[in-house]
């Protein structure tokens, strides 16, 4: 991806790579911020719900530019759903702290209460949503076959008989296996998508099946890659992830209708994936 893409000024939320330990319980409402010994717990539970003064866990996966990914040069996880996120955070009256783990362990992080929501281009699928609540979709985007230009595949039936890399815990991931099992090639996963790169540029990967605008980045920086639309009735839409019951979803939801009638998602989806809706 470009440079300037990494780099977001005037961010009002306090950002956290490490892994967190909220103690609220699940669906409950947010996640507790550890307290100093003389005060009680009620207090900090109270202020957090309220959003006055309360601070909201985050779980993301920082390997998916641009929705999230490490700035290098400030060391910071920055991207499309950052910015989401820490105006949803700032408009409700918290403060963010963000944790990164690997994207197979977004929802457990979420379960064990260490998180209360996770946002990291997550699709809202059937299965997941027997387990979590999801707000409304707030982008939506196309998933691509990525491979080297000398494999000269142009279509999913060119898969046949090769090895193809997914991201774990990832929609890409049913999709991959669905399509193996009709047209006959193997499923490789791992947990982030620059490993997934890694493996094709060393030739243990034929094809990646990956999101378009995280493709993007990859096609712009890695000369000799080649990439093709995988065929679809639907896109892949992401949303929010909450705890069942969330009292979260609701307030969430406003916010993110209020951006998108605003203008203001525009804005952020053309400084992020230089593409306007």
């Amino acid at each position: 991806m470009k440079k300037y893409k990494w780099s977001v000024a005037g961010l009002s939320a306090i950002l956290s790579v490490g892994l967190l330990a909220g103690c609220g319980a699940e669906g409950d409402g947010p996640a507790e911020v550890e307290a100093p010994a003389e005060e009680p717990t009620e207090e900090v539970n109270e202020d957090a719900t309220s959003g006055e003064g309360g601070t909201l866990i985050m779980a993301t996966s920082a390997d998916y530019p641009p929705y999230e990914s490490v700035d290098l040069e400030s060391g910071e996880i920055v991207g499309f759903d950052i910015d989401i996120a820490n105006h949803i955070a700032g408009e409700l009256g918290y403060e963010l702290e963000i944790q990164d783990v690997d994207f197979n362990g977004l929802i457990p992080a979420m379960e064990a209460g260490r998180a209360d929501f996770v946002l990291a281009g997550m699709t809202p699928t059937e299965e997941r949503k027997e387990n979590v609540d999801f707000s409304d979709i707030y982008y939506e985007a196309q998933n691509l076959i990525v491979s080297k230009e000398d494999q000269g595949l142009s279509a999913v039936e060119d898969l046949e008989g090769l090895t193809v890399g997914v991201q774990l815990g990832s929609i890409q991931e049913g999709e991959a296996e669905d399509l193996a099992e009709e047209i006959g090639f193997n499923v490789e996963k791992r947990d982030r998508i620059p490993e997934l790169i890694q493996e094709l540029l060393a030739g243990r990967l034929d094809a990646i099946l990956m999101e378009d605008t995280v493709a993007a980045g990859y096609m712009e920086s890695q000369s000799g890659l080649a990439q093709f639309e995988v065929p679809s009735e639907e896109l892949a839409g992401s949303a929010i992830a909450f705890p069942k019951g969330s009292e979260l979803v609701e307030p969430f939801n406003d916010k993110l209708n209020e951006m998108i009638d605003s203008g203001l998602m525009d804005e952020l989806i053309i400084k992020w994936f230089d593409a306007e809706e």
